[in-house]
């Protein structure tokens, strides 16, 4: 993948080896992304031969089919999908710390005409940030034991 920088080719390998710890991908190689990309570059096609509706992209770059997996990888994690919970222990969110994040991050929740939305309104999208610090934290924890490598 000649078109990633070493930082980011660190990264996505981080990204990788988590999404096979969590049961998200059998391979975490750069060459199954590679593979991925092209049986996905196929499906399509044979649906668009069949006249077949294809949402997004009707053919994926490789640059662009490793952005759709990393950003697949995270929203799955923060949604908390049942394979990942059969490989992986989420850690308790507590009311106290979704009250604390909806209040210390206040601008993150406010309408187009800037008033706020209520705690209520947006407890499933809170938990769903926190969820995304703890998938950030444990890419984090890999990059570290990459670099110490």
């Amino acid at each position: 993948m000649n078109f990633l920088t070493e930082k980011e080719r660190d990264y996505a390998k981080a990204c990788l080896i988590f999404a096979k710890q969590i049961g998200l991908i059998d391979d975490d190689s750069l060459d199954a992304v590679s593979s991925r990309c092209e049986k996905a570059n196929q499906e399509k096609k044979d649906k668009l031969q069949k006249g077949e509706t294809v949402f997004g992209l009707t053919e994926y770059s490789l640059p662009a089919y490793l952005e759709y997996e990393l950003t697949r990888f995270k929203l799955a994690f923060a949604s908390m999908k049942k394979e990942i919970k059969d490989n992986y222990d989420y850690r308790e969110i507590s009311f106290d710390e979704k009250v604390a994040y909806y209040n210390n991050n206040s601008d993150l929740f406010t309408r187009y005409n800037g008033d706020s939305f209520t705690f209520g309104e947006i407890e499933d999208v809170i938990e769903k940030r926190i969820r995304e610090e703890e998938y950030d934290d444990e890419i984090k924890s890999i990059l570290c034991q990459l670099t110490d490598r």
